[in-house]
């Protein structure tokens, strides 16, 4: 009997792409500093951690954007 993996996010569509802080950079057009900022803040795009690395779905990051652009334009 073989062991199924578990998914703990069952929305995860299995052919998401896992990508790096320097890939998520890319994709946002945003420096690394500014994920980096937005990450300790918790403002930013859901993230985890792969050992001590920071990994981010592609699907996130998308849901991220469009969450920040359907976002109604309020005074600061």
């Amino acid at each position: 009997m073989t062991a199924q993996p578990i998914n703990p996010n069952p929305r995860r569509n299995a052919g998401d792409e896992m990508l790096t802080l320097h890939e998520a950079c890319a994709l946002l057009r945003v420096p690394e500093g500014t994920l980096r900022y937005w990450r300790h803040l918790g403002c930013g795009p859901r993230s985890f951690k792969v050992g001590r690395h920071v990994r981010y779905w592609r699907t996130d990051l998308i849901l991220w954007l469009t969450e920040q652009t359907n976002r109604p334009q309020g005074h600061r």
